[in-house]
């Protein structure tokens, strides 16, 4: 009887953890000043009015490296609809890697770093990369993906958030 409990401990333990991954309520997104790599500044307010996806990565990260030519045509597909993305790299990333990195993809969202950690510490403490965040256009976080998202199931909701008013 207890070894049933204690597995029925842990399988619930496990769901709730699993749960915990995402987010689907909607919580406000954190008011942040993103450092893009032109020195130039970005705020949450900024990304009012549209729906943003802002995703924590990082140039050491091999599942953020595979999935950034998935981001990138996700964002060419919706830029003209409404649809923006914000790739922050980590604190713990060389600014020189972050700008090679971006410079060589040609990645064609915005690249912000984060040298002191504050925005990933604000964003819920992200540690683990990838993270992504799906902002809808009120400013509020529809969707929390840790690992590289399922894109079909992410451009459907894109969609369907761009639709909103």
């Amino acid at each position: 009887m207890k070894k049933l409990i204690v597995v029925g401990s842990i399988v619930a333990a496990c769901v709730l953890g699993a749960a915990a991954l995402f987010t689907s309520g909607s919580e406000a997104a954190p008011a942040s000043t993103f450092v893009l790599l032109d020195g130039s500044t970005k705020t949450t307010s900024d990304l009012r009015g549209q729906v943003t996806l802002v995703n924590f990565w990082a140039t050491s990260c091999t599942t953020c490296v595979a999935e950034m030519p998935h981001m990138a045509e996700t964002y060419q597909k919706y830029k003209g609809q409404g649809y923006s993305m914000l790739a922050v790299a980590m604190a713990y990333d060389p600014p020189s890697y972050v700008v090679n990195f971006a410079q060589t993809r040609q990645l064609p969202f915005d690249v912000a770093i984060d040298n002191t950690g504050a925005v990933a510490k604000s964003w819920g403490d992200v540690a683990l990369t990838p993270t992504s965040y799906l902002v809808n256009k009120r400013g509020e976080i529809v969707k929390r993906y840790i690992g590289q998202p399922d894109f079909a199931e992410l451009h459907q909701l894109i969609e369907k958030l761009l639709k909103e008013s």
